[in-house]
């Protein structure tokens, strides 16, 4: 793949949850978090576009009213990926990044270290990251999906459980100096023709079981890339998520 194809960014972004409803409209600092998170992946080197792909009309006014570029989508797609399959269906691009609508401190960085592989042309057609669990608090956390790799760093599975599971040690803290425990993090980038494959892969038994969609790719005999990164990203699931993500604002003046 040339070094030059067109890379878009896509936002996927519903006002429903069961949790926190209207969550890409909640002010950080006294900005949406849709306006963070757009601004953070506008900002990827290897970037040429970005785009937020919602269902609900007020967030495509905020995107619009920040300057950004967003697309009205059907109200029907079970999952972000499928919404972002409609975002680019008819957009010319050899590599489409999954940004998540909730992380308002994603890394640039990251981005750039998903895409990067598959304009290397390496055989996998999703990308996606890793950073070593330091806790083994982090490690039981059922909150936190785990990832586990073969020699080659393509995914052998992902779960909320701890895994690899270690029946000697898991009663201690975890290691450092032993890589063997991994945090996903839920970024992806995909070949275009690859995301428009997806969503007619049959349904995956681990995937309804995990409640992990990447699980599809996995059982259906696709490999997955899986780049380590030093960079930790905040997932904001609830209200009391924002004051955390604040905190790491105040504490730093740059975003990575």
């Amino acid at each position: 793949m040339p070094a030059d194809s067109k890379v878009i960014a896509v936002i996927p972004a519903r006002w429903a949850s069961s949790r926190f409803p209207g969550k890409p409209l909640a002010l950080i600092k006294g900005k949406p978090m849709i306006q963070w998170v757009y601004e953070q992946a506008s900002k990827a080197k290897s970037v040429s576009e970005v785009i937020v792909g919602t269902d609900d009309i007020r967030i495509l006014k905020t995107v619009t009213k920040f300057g950004g570029n967003a697309v009205m989508t059907s109200s029907d797609h079970e999952s972000g990926t499928d919404r972002i399959a409609e975002v680019v269906r008819d957009k010319k691009c050899e590599v489409v990044v999954n940004v998540q609508g909730d992380e308002p401190l994603i890394s640039p960085a990251n981005i750039d270290l998903i895409v990067r592989p598959l304009l290397e042309e390496i055989s996998e057609s999703t990308v996606t990251l890793r950073i070593l669990i330091k806790s083994r608090d982090e490690l039981m956390d059922r909150n936190i999906t785990k990832v586990v790799v073969d020699k080659s760093d393509s995914a052998l599975y992902f779960s909320k459980a701890p895994m690899p599971f270690d029946r000697y040690s898991l009663d201690t803290n975890v290691d450092p100096l032993k890589p063997f425990w991994y945090k996903h993090i839920g970024l992806y980038a995909y070949r275009k023709i690859f995301l428009m494959e997806f969503g007619s892969l049959p349904d995956s038994g681990l995937e309804k079981i995990e409640k992990l969609e990447q699980l599809r790719i996995l059982e259906n005999g696709f490999r997955i890339k899986v780049v380590e990164t030093t960079l930790d990203s905040i997932g904001v699931d609830c209200e009391a998520d924002l004051a955390m993500v604040e905190k790491r604002l105040a504490e730093q003046t740059v975003l990575p």
